[in-house]
């Protein structure tokens, strides 16, 4: 059979590590092809050198039955080859037509024909469904949209092999479902795709294929339709993996937060937070679910210090801590895992030794007389990389070379090894994969059967459910009820995050 990719043998090395470990994957025309693994097993890696951004140690590659030799994305270019990042590369102040003709601008005379190349976008655009207004500033429009501008890059160039590199990461389920519409219109007018996810899910549901890499070797290729979430999730990680969060029945003590009548602005001087009253108690998880935009972040960083509060208190255990800065909240018993680990969770240029002792470098036995002691970091951190798996290939490697999931295992052991009261944990799993959430389950729990008290704000609903014992409802800033987790399902949650509310003795259905 003829395949419109094969990638034989290949292998690519970094300093300290094998990214890909001889591994071959073949594409057939016109297919969804799924590439599937844990983060950092190699499977961006693998893509980026098929792009012609990395050239690989060894193997080859074919496109359509050729051999070829890709060295820049330019050659990918021309050979129909078309890549979707994950982390967009758009010109915020640039208009949506502007960015796709970027580097290949349509002239006419000496100048650059714009409203050609307008009408072009908007003629792909209306093609494939993407419904993209070409005139948009990119700062202007959503994620999801933004993602629509980078498809409709790689089509205004010819591209008829198109790479998807975690498509869904940051996108709400609706984006979702219009996004997997859009890849089936793509393979209706004869594309072929390669999905690189670990959202097992969406495989199920898109894909006819899926090649399984697992820490840089290939696994092997399945048919989807032959497949379950358990038997790829066992390919993937190499052993059974638990869908269930496995917790005993919680054990609620004595209030730990304390939150009365909060109101937080937005930057625009909005009340994104209205009035709000929320107690956590000690040993349990606090779930709070809700639609995005309800006052959830405004929620987090007034808790955690990073935006002021304009009305209302905050105390834990006891103790005021409203308006407190950052480092004095965290002392006082707070951990945080933030939702943008990026911007919020990691100084990337550091080594990951660095940012795992971010919060307690300052201290002894850290610091002596206002000097860094670097061999007792590099000890500690050595440690905790160790005792939450962060797979690196030392404490040494900066923080941007790590994959997702081993940033997040990074922020993990640096919030729960402070031995806190209070653990805000905010979409603590988005982006990673099922073992890497497996593993940050785990540890939630752990904490709550330690005594501490645990608030986990999440978009995903299945994640709200299963890991906590009550789940706050927020609806336009404020908390709507609070339900028992065990007594609830998604149709009850879900008309609660809508600003409905569940007839008193109505059953949950």
């Amino acid at each position: 059979m003829e395949y419109v990719i094969e990638m034989n043998n290949i292998r690519k090395e970094f300093p300290g590590i094998v990214a890909n470990d001889n591994i071959t994957l073949q594409v057939k025309q016109g297919e969804i092809h799924a590439l599937l693994g844990e983060n950092g097993a190699g499977k961006s890696t693998l893509m980026n050198v098929l792009f012609g951004l990395y050239q690989p140690e060894r193997g080859e590659i074919r496109v359509r039955g050729e051999k070829v030799n890709i060295t820049d994305p330019n050659v990918a270019d021309r050979l129909g080859i078309g890549m979707v990042h994950q982390h967009f590369m758009l010109v915020q102040n640039f208009t949506v037509t502007e960015n796709i003709i970027l580097g290949s601008e349509p002239v006419k005379g000496t100048t650059i024909d714009i409203k050609k190349a307008a009408r072009d976008v908007q003629e792909i655009s209306d093609r494939y469904g993407l419904r993209v207004d070409a005139t948009s500033k990119i700062e202007d429009i959503s994620v999801g949209m933004q993602q629509r501008v980078e498809i409709l890059k790689t089509l205004y160039r010819g591209a008829d092999i198109l790479i998807f590199d975690e498509p869904t990461a940051a996108l709400t389920p609706q984006e979702i479902r219009e996004l997997i519409q859009i890849m089936r219109n793509l393979i209706n007018e004869g594309k072929s795709i390669i999905l690189i996810t670990h959202k097992l899910k969406e495989i199920l549901e898109v894909a006819d294929n899926c090649t399984v890499i697992r820490r840089g070797k290939g696994i092997g290729t399945v048919s989807v339709a032959d497949s379950s979430e358990t038997s790829l999730a066992e390919m993937m990680v190499g052993r059974e993996v638990s869908f269930a969060v496995e917790k005993d029945l919680a054990k609620p003590g004595d209030t730990v937060l304390s939150i009365q009548g909060l109101t937080v602005e937005d930057f625009r001087g909005i009340d994104m937070v209205d009035q709000l009253n929320l107690d956590v108690k000690a040993g349990e998880i606090l779930g709070v679910a809700g639609v995005d935009g309800n006052g959830q972040t405004e929620l987090i960083e007034a808790l955690t210090g990073l935006r002021s509060v304009k009305a209302g208190t905050i105390t834990l255990n006891g103790e005021d801590i409203t308006g407190k800065k950052p480092r004095k909240i965290t002392e006082a018993g707070v951990a945080h895992i933030p939702q943008d680990r990026h911007k919020h969770g990691l100084v990337l240029e550091f080594t990951i030794g660095e940012n795992i002792l971010l919060q307690t470098y300052y201290q002894k036995p850290y610091t002596r007389n206002g000097i860094l002691d670097y061999h007792k970091i590099y000890k500690k951190a050595e440690e905790l990389i160790e005792e939450y798996d962060v797979r690196t290939a030392s404490s040494s490697t900066a923080a941007r070379s790590l994959s997702g999931g081993n940033q997040q295992k990074a922020i993990i052991a640096r919030e729960i090894d402070r031995n806190p009261d209070l653990m805000i944990a905010a979409q603590p799993t988005r982006g990673l994969d099922v073992g890497a959430i497996e593993f940050i389950h785990k540890k939630l729990v752990e904490q709550r059967d330690q005594g501490k008290a645990v608030l986990l704000v999440s978009l995903e609903m299945d994640e709200v459910l299963n890991l906590s014992d009550r789940i706050a409802v927020i609806y336009d800033g404020k908390i709507v009820d609070i339900v028992d987790a065990k007594e609830t399902d998604e149709n009850e949650l879900g008309l609660l995050m809508a600003g409905g509310k569940k007839e008193a003795g109505e059953p949950a259905t």
